[in-house]
């Protein structure tokens, strides 16, 4: 577990945003548990078990911010879902996974960039804003590594179906935490 280290109070709005960074990044940490759990691909479980440790890092370093007081209450729920979200399309193959997880990292692409942007200038949140880039440059790293291992493809109506649904159950889950 981590601690949170000694900073500056966090403005409502940036605490917010954190607590959607903290939700997202245990949902991120159980998708992978839940591929694990089902796969039996080793070339995806050797995926999975890397990205799983990048999302735990992530979770360390909004943890470091958010103290433990302002996060969601409804991680269980973020928990769930992130398994959920990691071992079903697990249940119908490695192309499912890769583009799940395609979908997940183009919306959490965006979710970090539009609080970068508005960190930008603000020499009282640099440290937060760079490390806040970093993560986002990870998330981008793994969209385009599971955009190209699922190959060029278009994915049929089924997955198309599934990976907007968990685009827009991304973006749900991030309205709910800005408040929860």
């Amino acid at each position: 577990m981590s601690t949170v280290l000694e900073r500056p109070a966090l403005p409502h709005a940036l605490v917010a945003d954190l607590r959607t960074d903290h939700a997202g990044e245990t949902g991120a940490v159980y998708i992978y548990r839940g591929v694990l759990a089902v796969s039996r691909d080793p070339a995806l479980r050797h995926f999975a078990r890397r990205h799983l440790a990048t999302e735990q890092h992530h979770l360390d370093v909004v943890e470091a911010w958010l103290p433990p007081a302002q996060r969601s209450r409804l991680l269980p729920l973020w928990r769930i879902s992130g398994w959920l979200t990691g071992a079903l399309p697990a249940l119908f193959g490695t192309r499912a996974v890769y583009a799940t997880i395609a979908a997940v990292e183009t919306f959490v692409d965006g979710h970090y960039q539009e609080q970068i942007d508005r960190l930008t200038g603000n020499a009282n949140w640099a440290v937060l804003r760079a490390e806040l880039e970093v993560c986002r440059q990870d998330e981008v790293h793994h969209r385009d590594e599971a955009a190209a291992a699922h190959g060029g493809d278009a994915p049929g109506p089924w997955l198309r179906a599934w990976c907007a649904m968990v685009g827009q159950g991304s973006a749900a889950a991030v309205s709910v935490c800005r408040h929860v």
